[in-house]
Parts: C-alpha cells; structure tokens; sequence
C-alpha cells in the first residue's frame, strides 16, 4: 500500500513537471559542468587516478570553481575530540557556500589522527593537520554539490590514495618533519631529529624512497645544517671575544696563571660556568672603562 501512495505521488509530480523548464535546466547544467571543466588543470586542480571512472577534485579545484562563480565559503567547526591522554584528535567540520549572500549548498568533511596515513607520524603534532584536512574535504564535499558537479569528480577518499601524500606534502612543517617516525630499518621506532645524518641523506637521495619521507628528511637535512652553521658563528664569535678577553687582560699587566685568574674573577669570571658570553662581554667592558678611568685619572696628576 505504501509503494502504491509513493508510486501515485511520483508520476504525479512528473505529470505536473513542467518538462520544457526541466529541460532548461539540465541544459544549463550541463553547461556550467562545461565551463568547469574547460577552466580546471589536471594534476593541479583535480587528479586523475589510473583504473577509476572520474578524477578526484582537488582543494586548488574547488578554491578556483567558487572564484569563477563568484561563490563564497564558511566554515563551522561541528565535532571536535581532543583527547591528549590518549593521543587521539579528529574534527568534523561543515563548510556553507553562499552566492550574493544566500546560501546554496554544504558540505560535510572529517580528519582523526587514526587515519592510515597518520600511523607513523607522533599524533600530538597533527591536531592542526588534521583540521584543515577537515575543512578542506568538507569544502570538497560542498563544491562537488553544485549544480551535480559528482557526476564530473569524485571525492572518494579510497580514490584518493595518491593524493594523501600531496596532502602531506601541502602541509608538512618542520615539527612535523622532526617527529616523523621511521617503521623500517635500522632505525625502526626513532624519531627523524634523533637520527644522524648520514643515514638522513641515504634516505633523502633513495630512489624507492616514499615522497613524504623525502620531504622530511629534506626538512630535517635543512635545519641540521642551519644549527651547524650557527654552531661555527657561535665558535667564531667565542673564539674572538676570548682574544679580546686576553688582549684586555695583558693590558692589566696580568702575565701568568695565577694573576690571570684573580684579574677575572674580580670581574665575575670565577669559574667555567661564569665564561658564557654574556658575562665575557661583560667583563671586557668593565675593564676598558676601569682602564679609561685610571687613564683619566693619570692624566690629572701633577706630574
């Protein structure tokens, strides 16, 4: 009986459709599906996946479809776990379209750190990553909505195998970077920053090495040398105020051991953990104006 009622208000919603609009209609979609098409670059706005019926819009596709259209997005932040004990973080967020103020369509995104991509990578660094994964599928979603552009892309994340690599690629930051930890070789289970650099640049030049891999290896590389750089500054810049330190001191007539020691630590300098910069300069300082007082004061003498 409930099919017949539903079959009745079916075919009469059909005989009162007024077919030569509906027809209309889907031309006109039609058309903008054409427009979005002809405007979007492959492997860049949407990504084609070997063996799949569809490409994958991406979130530089969506960005650019809303742009053409002159339509604008918003995000609500729907579901939100944070669970620090554990190390388990997921968003759910919705993004709303509107055009000339009105709001056309949703979409619906979510991101956990549980996620397979995530596994080997420290959880307590991801909560950001994983929100704007959240919005950026949720903007997907919604887009797709628009005048049946899924009948042109797809959002299926089991399609979107290869492209969660871009994805970590997109957003991957230095932290990020340092807290990668390996699942493979000899340095199973340790953290990138705790592994020395030789193995890094093995790594980092393999030819089967996984593309996320390279990027934090690339990163990590980059800051170790950035620190060893500021190491040899560090050593340069010591290494020149302990001259300037000696030099002062011989002008104190301070020639051996003993009176060298004495001179100092009448100026601070007492032990190894009195000889930081800070305390260097400031010794040097306070003997140059202890010396240009006596010289001053020499200069006042009769004689």
């Amino acid at each position: 009986m409930e099919n017949e009622i539903m079959n009745h208000d079916s075919m009469t919603m059909i005989a009162e459709a007024d077919l030569s609009k509906v027809t209309q209609q889907l031309q006109q979609i039609t058309n903008f599906q054409n427009v979005v098409q002809s405007n979007l670059k492959s492997n860049q706005d949407y990504g084609v996946i070997p063996g799949t019926n569809k490409p994958t819009l991406l979130k530089p596709g969506a960005e650019k479809i809303q742009m053409l259209f002159g339509i604008t997005s918003e995000y609500e932040e729907i579901e939100r776990i944070q669970d620090y004990d554990k190390g388990f973080f997921a968003y759910t967020v919705k993004c709303l379209l509107y055009r000339n103020g009105s709001k056309i369509t949703e979409g619906l995104g979510h991101c956990n750190t549980k996620e397979k991509k995530y596994i080997k990578q420290d959880p307590y660094t991801l909560a950001n990553t994983c929100l704007k994964m959240a919005k950026k599928r949720a903007q997907v979603d919604a887009t797709l909505t628009i005048s049946s552009l899924s009948e042109v892309f797809t959002q299926d994340i089991e399609d979107m195998k290869e492209y969660t690599q871009q994805e970590n690629l997109e957003t991957m930051t230095l932290k990020d970077a340092k807290n990668y930890k390996l699942n493979f070789g000899k340095h199973k289970g340790n953290l990138l920053i705790d592994v020395d650099k030789g193995y890094l640049k093995w790594l980092h030049d393999g030819e089967k090495t996984d593309p996320v891999v390279r990027k934090a290896c690339a990163l990590v590389l980059e800051y170790l040398e950035g620190e060893k750089g500021n190491a040899k500054k560090d050593a340069e810049k010591g290494k020149k105020m302990m001259e300037n330190l000696k030099e002062m001191t011989a002008k104190f007539g301070a020639t051996d051991e003993e009176s060298t020691k004495a001179l100092w630590a009448s100026y601070g300098l007492n032990n190894k953990e009195d000889m930081t910069d800070t305390k260097i300069l400031k010794a040097i300082n306070d003997m140059q104006n202890d010396l240009n007082k006596a010289s001053e004061e020499q200069e006042k003498l009769p004689f």
